[in-house]
């Protein structure tokens, strides 16, 4: 079976090459099965792959489909077994990535935030050779530790 981008399915179905889908439960997912005018059927695949592009729950999948613009078709529920759903790493992984992205934006702003204020602290600036002398002072009034 062939399989079809979002992007190709959005084109065939602006083209009217497509004449119905199907949303087919299969294990703990649900996929989208496409058949086009001439025939031939396809199933929704990942961006990047050939992979089939599985959907957890059948409403992300109708909402995918919603947009592309079909908005009528089947679904098909007799292979679906809820107790077989396993992750989906790839869509876990890039949640938790971009939880990390949003993180060190935030951690970034807040720290361009302080940096400014501080460059903006209104009270004045001591010298270094004044903090290095009240430092060399400090240290000279340090007892001395005897020597065993």
């Amino acid at each position: 079976m062939q399989t079809m981008t979002i992007e190709q399915l959005r084109a065939a179905s602006n083209a009217g090459g497509v004449s119905g889908v199907t949303l087919k439960g299969q294990g703990g997912a649900f996929l989208v099965q496409i058949v086009t005018r001439s025939g031939s059927g396809a199933v929704l695949s990942k961006a990047r792959s050939t992979e089939p592009r599985r959907f957890g729950n059948p409403l992300a999948a109708l909402n995918v489909l919603r947009d592309i613009g079909i908005t009528v078709g089947q679904f098909d529920a007799s292979e679906y077994d809820p107790a077989d759903k396993t992750p989906d790493a790839g869509n876990r992984g890039r949640a938790g990535a971009m939880r990390q992205a949003h993180k060190a934006a935030a951690y970034n702003q807040w720290l361009a935030g302080e940096l400014q204020a501080s460059i903006d602290d209104p009270r004045s600036n001591i010298a270094h050779d004044e903090v290095m002398a009240e430092m060399d002072a400090d240290i000279a009034a340090l007892p001395m530790k005897k020597r065993a």
